[in-house]
């Protein structure tokens, strides 16, 4: 799993930074979660493959999270696209960006799907045999929800010593990757945990993206691997938060630790502040493993 971050700066775009979006690469998907200005720019600067995209997920209908998306849809018509692209984001996304699309006489020649969400409640939005993709509620201004991904549990890794030493038929070992035991030559069965090893441990991602200080997401992203929690502010501004439904560093911090996460990584940082590390230091008066999200910064789990 591998996160790529795109940007991670709220607000008004600037020459040196970008508003919020990432790339995840998660066994064979390549998911692009949130879409603020620029963010075609940024895929091309970090190679990252247009064609590759299939799905998107946008948090909320903030300019500083969506107002890329029209433009990004435009130029895979342009680019001649032609596998389906889904689209997953609050109520009233489709009628926003297809609106766009109708006024410029340029809809899409490949088959686009809007998703829209209005459930208050976590839902399961994507699954297939690899991965899942759950809603996360979160507290903001707007009908906002963060993402959890999480990977499905692999195959298990098979023993080639041990199934040569027991003579097992090539023709057995789909099936005892998957669970069952195995066959000798001489037609004893082998149990399954003595021709395999455990696969790795599925891993988990968890984007908390424009949110107050909310414990009730807890429960739904405890143990997580990787957490994305934004940090707009510092605690000398955190009379701003209820104001604005952004949290602090030490907040964000907060719910890492609660949640017993792996790593926190820290973004949508106010560009009032001269530097990060300010945010990082905060962060870790409360939670040990804290990391700083910052314009083309990748992660690896």
């Amino acid at each position: 799993m591998k996160l790529t971050i795109l940007g991670c700066y709220s607000a008004t775009p600037r020459t040196f930074t970008n508003p919020t979006s990432q790339v995840l690469e998660i066994r064979k998907h390549l998911f692009l979660i949130d879409c603020g200005e620029g963010t075609q720019v940024q895929l091309r600067k970090y190679k990252v493959k247009f064609s590759r995209i299939k799905h998107i997920f946008i948090s909320h209908l903030h300019g500083d999270h969506f107002f890329g998306l029209p433009g990004l849809i435009s130029t895979f018509r342009l680019l001649g696209r032609e596998s389906e692209l889904h689209i997953y984001g609050p109520k009233g996304i489709k009628e926003a960006v297809t609106l766009l699309l109708k006024l410029g006489d340029s809809w899409t020649n490949y088959p686009l799907f809007f998703h829209e969400l209005d459930s208050s409640k976590s839902e399961t939005l994507f699954e297939d045999d690899e991965v899942s993709v759950n809603t996360i509620p979160l507290d903001h201004r707007v009908y906002t929800n963060g993402f959890l991904f999480k990977e499905k549990p692999a195959v298990r890794k098979l023993d080639i010593e041990a199934v040569k030493e027991h003579q097992i038929d090539r023709s057995q070992y789909h099936n005892i990757k998957n669970g069952k035991n195995g066959v000798a030559k001489n037609g004893t069965e082998i149990p399954n945990v003595d021709l395999t090893e455990d696969p790795p441990k599925p891993k988990s991602y968890a984007f908390c993206s424009d949110t107050a200080y909310n414990e009730t997401i807890i429960p739904i992203i405890e143990n997580v691997e990787l957490l994305y929690h934004e940090s707009t502010f510092l605690e000398s501004e955190a009379h701003l938060c209820s104001k604005t439904k952004h949290s602090t560093a030490k907040q964000a911090a907060i719910i890492a630790k609660k949640a017993t996460v792996g790593t926190l990584i820290l973004g949508h940082y106010s560009t009032r502040y001269k530097s990060l590390d300010l945010f990082k230091e905060e962060a870790l008066e409360v939670f040990d493993n804290v990391e700083l999200a910052d314009d083309g910064k990748s992660f690896n789990i």
